[in-house]
């Protein structure tokens, strides 16, 4: 995807911020979107589909968290990336951030440069959902054939951990929700004991590497590489 394909949308209240940082993005090719509350954030997202929104916490009207809540409700948008932009010793609970559907935070003040250095390494974590085989670091990931080869070598998974593990690497980063996980794996399957997805995620660590898989206490997991997680 071309960067001009790439559609972004700016949340803030602060005028100087939209200004300065939306200028940013557009100076790097990017479509840009400003939104100055929750609930102008909302319409734009659902009129513009943007691939990725930077989403401030504290405003009038409405605020980040619940404006994310309602963005991850929208179809359309699932694919979306969010990260908050938050001001440093804002009193917020991370959880509750990871809980409303956020991938991410950004503290602000932040400098122009590093904020557009920081939303390119958000926007790495896009994959086209038709692929059927990518790579991501020294892994790749076959879904066609369910194999993952890691530096070369052929690792063989169990269907489950397999589709546990495809999940968690099709958005590097991303924490996904116990629910979440439990839907899209195992559907409405049985799940016997309330233990499944640890058992899971503790084979792949002894697999895939321990290092790869991050536990985002009371609210899920997430896959990381050390060039595309923040």
């Amino acid at each position: 995807m071309n960067k001009s394909d790439i559609k972004i949308l700016l949340v803030d209240d602060e005028p100087d911020i939209l200004e300065i940082v939306g200028y940013n993005l557009r100076n790097e090719g990017y479509q840009v979107f400003t939104a100055s509350n929750g609930i102008e954030a909302v319409k734009s997202a659902k009129k513009n589909i943007p691939q990725l929104i930077l989403l401030d916490i504290m405003m009038p009207e409405m605020d980040g968290i619940e404006a994310c809540e309602k963005i991850r409700k929208i179809k359309s948008l699932d694919n979306v990336i969010i990260s908050f932009l938050t001001a440093r010793g804002e009193d917020y609970s991370q959880v509750a951030g990871f809980e409303a559907g956020a991938d991410d935070y950004i503290t602000k003040p932040i400098k122009p440069k590093v904020l557009v250095s920081k939303v390119k390494s958000l926007l790495r974590r896009l994959k086209s959902e038709t692929e059927t085989s990518f790579k991501i670091g020294d892994i790749v990931i076959d879904r066609d054939e369910y194999v993952v080869y890691k530096a070369g070598k052929r690792i063989s998974l169990p269907r489950k951990e397999f589709e546990l593990f495809s999940l968690l690497t099709s958005r590097p980063g991303k924490v996904f929700k116990r629910e979440v996980i439990l839907d899209t794996v195992w559907g409405n399957e049985v799940v016997v004991g309330g233990r499944t997805i640890d058992v899971h995620i503790r084979k792949l660590r002894e697999k895939i590497g321990d290092h790869h898989f991050k536990t985002v206490k009371g609210v899920g997991y997430k896959f990381v590489l050390e060039d595309v997680d923040l």
